[in-house]
């Protein structure tokens, strides 16, 4: 006799594999709607000669934009929570979508309890109670793939912190992702003269490691041996590997006490200290400070970096001390790369139009020059891609715009490995104008450059305009309000 059919099994069943459909139909109509919309826009505003209306009707065009972006944002989350973060910056996006978008870091719906309850029973091989003392059931936050509770381990005295990872998300984000591809190969084609799809794909790699907390743990420990070796105070706190507390999908570590760096504001009003005053401006240089130089000597010196600096990865701790949270995303560049990027540094730092050149070809940055003043044009991209400071006159990086280097330097071929670099610039130039402190990574970055390109015989002593490596970097902070 066959047995009963469960019909509640076979619903979620059914339910589970018409999801990543139901997903990708549900972002192909909400992009085509904003893509179309601001083609059908275009034409519409080239009727308007009003300089004033023409921008007036820009702006309109804009915040209905964001409004649909957002909805799909929060309707979706996942992937699209991390592409919110990505495009939600002033320098990338119109205002009007930096005020929408600003709001979604960090906001992915948290998984029940008794789900995390079972992920960690089956990781671990033990009852939860067997293994915490404590073990609080509100999560401290909830991202896109995992989310984090707040324990204590029996028989400790500590605190940690317990990453789980939300089940079956891996098959949904990496359904997201080969959509996004699709559109980028569109848009590449037609509107924006970037390689967007070598961007894509390296953002697929990326996160396809975020899903593995082993690689994880171990990027943690290396990155944290390196800082807190390479200096006599380490930059950056990173938190300490609970070593036998980690699988695949659960990641045990140390509790490290601070607020996060988007809450910084609110700090320092309760604590009645005047935001614009002189020890507000102190604590805001010094949080960017460590974080520029452990950026600097991470992508530099190392090759082997955190590529996720968004405001939701750093706590601002006692004494202004930084801590740098979650390692899913780290990238390990070449040497080429690392030395190349080096090289573009001390271009950008100079305003040396031929080294940014010459920076982009070792690189592997195949462009395609439509314009005149080349040499400028390209320097002028490379500050706007690769330094925390625009150039003077650009205010984002519009790719739409027939004036802006993006079209003018057509990019055809963009190294996959590059993007991470790429974004953690640009992240880092989200924290700057945040905090209110308008300054260049490249030059605070000389001296890391200069050391790295001397150490490997590219420089020589009578090229090194700055030495001394932490030292100078610290000396020569020069930041720009």
């Amino acid at each position: 006799m066959l047995p009963p059919i469960d019909f509640n099994d076979v619903k979620q069943k059914l339910s589970s594999q018409l999801r990543p459909w139901q997903r990708s139909f549900q972002f192909w109509v909400r992009a085509v709607d904003i893509y179309t919309g601001y083609k059908v826009f275009q034409l519409r505003v080239n009727f308007e000669k009003d300089v004033h209306k023409r921008e007036a009707m820009w702006e309109t065009q804009h915040e209905l934009a964001a409004d649909k972006i957002f909805s799909m944002c929060t309707d979706l989350g996942g992937f699209f929570l991390k592409i919110a973060q990505i495009i939600g910056k002033p320098d990338l996006a119109p205002a009007a979508w930096v005020r929408r978008l600003v709001t979604l870091c960090d906001q992915a719906p948290a998984t029940p309890f008794h789900t995390v309850k079972l992920v960690l029973e089956n990781e671990l091989g033990l009852g939860i109670d067997d293994v915490f003392e404590r073990f609080d059931m509100q999560p401290l936050g909830s991202a896109s793939i995992a989310q984090v509770h707040k324990a204590r381990l029996r028989g400790d005295k500590s605190d940690v912190v317990v990453k789980v990872q939300h089940p079956g998300v891996q098959d949904l984000m990496m359904t997201d992702i080969h959509n996004l591809q699709a559109f980028a190969l569109y848009m590449q084609k037609t509107d924006i003269k970037f390689d967007l799809y070598s961007v894509t794909k390296e953002m697929e790699k990326q996160i396809g490691y975020e899903f593995d907390f082993m690689r994880e743990a171990n990027a943690m420990e290396r990155i944290r041996k390196f800082l807190y070796e390479n200096n006599k105070r380490t930059p950056v706190l990173v938190p300490r590997v609970i070593r036998d507390m980690v699988t695949r999908r659960v990641l045990v570590m140390e509790y490290i006490d601070g607020i996060p760096i988007m809450k910084l504001g609110d700090e320092i009003a309760k604590r009645g200290i005047n935001p614009r005053g002189k020890v507000a401006a102190v604590a805001k240089q010094k949080i960017l400070q460590s974080l520029t130089i452990a950026y600097g000597q991470m992508i530099l010196k190392s090759g082997f970096f955190h590529a996720d600096p968004h405001p939701g990865n750093i706590l601002i701790c006692k004494g202004s001390e930084v801590a740098l949270l979650d390692y899913g995303q780290v990238k390990d560049l070449p040497e080429q790369l690392r030395l190349g990027y080096a090289n573009l540094v001390l271009a950008m730092a100079d305003g040396d139009p031929l080294r940014a050149s010459e920076s982009f070809r070792e690189l592997g940055i195949d462009t395609l020059s439509k314009c005149e003043n080349e040499l400028q044009e390209m320097l002028k991209l490379a500050q706007t891609m690769f330094d925390t400071k625009l150039p003077p006159g650009v205010k984002m990086l519009q790719p739409f715009s027939e004036e802006s280097s993006i079209k003018k330097i057509a990019v055809q071929a963009f190294p996959e490995e590059l993007f991470s670099v790429l974004r953690t610039v640009h992240l880092l130039r989200g924290l700057s104008v945040g905090l209110g402190i308008n300054y260049s990574c490249a030059e605070q970055w000389r001296p890391i450059a200069e050391e790295a390109l001397s150490r490997a015989g590219r420089l020589k002593g009578k090229d090194v305009k700055l030495r001394g490596g932490r030292r100078g970097l610290e000396k020569k902070l020069l930041w720009r309000d």
